[in-house]
């Protein structure tokens, strides 16, 4: 399977060949770094752990050269942390069980370059060869610049497949930005309460950016819970973990809906909702 980077790997755990091991896919996660997917995409992880007939794959856009360091990495290099990056991401496929893991190796500028082609093209051939019945990506209102990129080509890739081998389902998720704020009739709720064992092992691994000076792993544990509690404000609690995601379905299934004007939508229902609910009680 040819790549526009040279740099491009797939690597598979099973030491399945990469064509049959990305057939297998049933969900597919596309993010912009190592570490975005045991993030963002945990409900597809724990849908496909040690399941025979659900597979998961997933995809890095990014070479993550350019991560915050500190303690023992902050001598590193940026060609340094790029290996050690993949290492660790490599070591996440195994503990998930992860049908395959594709590292297109990027530039972030790339990304986040809106005239950009190569990236799209990729993701036309991952998603032909994968065929996934569900989609994880980030959320369009997410605030680093380069994972709106990553949702954004996502979209105009899927936007390229033929009706029939486009995927049922495509999720923007949670990491830059929570979307608790999303009115609750329009959020996608996973529930990941189970294994939080297997969670924790899947944060814990990015040691570069654990003990490198982001407690990712801490973070994401503490929204899945918060966002289980804080869910439903008159019901008690009915899971322990729950991940929040933007349905993005409807601008593959109407291709000439705009991708800010349907950002923009979520906001501006928000306001409305906000204010009426100060107008009522004055």
């Amino acid at each position: 399977m040819d790549f526009a980077t040279p740099a491009a790997e797939i690597f598979v755990p099973d030491g399945l060949d990469a064509t049959p091991a990305l057939a297998r896919t049933t969900h597919l996660a596309i993010g912009a770094h190592q570490d975005d997917l045991e993030i963002m995409a945990i409900d597809g992880i724990l849908q496909c752990f040690r399941r025979e007939a659900k597979w998961f794959s997933g995809v890095i856009m990014t070479n993550g050269s350019g991560s915050p360091r500190a303690g023992l990495y902050g001598e590193t290099t940026n060609e340094e942390m790029m290996g050690i990056r993949v290492a660790e991401q490599k070591k996440a496929a195994m503990i998930g069980d992860y049908a395959a893991q594709v590292f297109l190796n990027y530039p972030s500028s790339a990304i986040k370059d809106g005239g950009a082609t190569d990236p799209v093209a990729d993701l036309v051939t991952i998603l032909e060869a994968t065929r996934p019945d569900v989609v994880y990506t980030h959320n369009l209102a997410d605030k680093h610049l380069t994972h709106v990129g990553v949702a954004v080509k996502v979209i105009r890739a899927v936007r390229e497949l033929k009706e029939d081998a486009r995927p049922s389902k495509l999720y923007g998720c949670e990491v830059w930005r929570g979307l608790d704020w999303m009115l609750d009739d329009e959020k996608v709720a996973f529930d990941c309460s189970a294994q939080t064992n297997v969670q924790n092992a899947l944060l814990g691994v990015f040691d570069s950016q654990v003990s490198g000076g982001k407690r990712y792993d801490l973070a994401a544990m503490g929204r899945r819970m918060a966002n289980a509690t804080y869910h439903a404000s008159h019901d008690v609690d009915v899971a322990t973990g729950l991940a929040f995601a933007m349905d993005l379905r409807p601008l593959i299934e109407d291709p000439t809906l705009g991708i800010q004007a349907y950002a923009q939508g979520y906001l501006d229902r928000l306001a409305q909702a906000v204010s009426d609910a100060i107008g009522s009680v004055l």
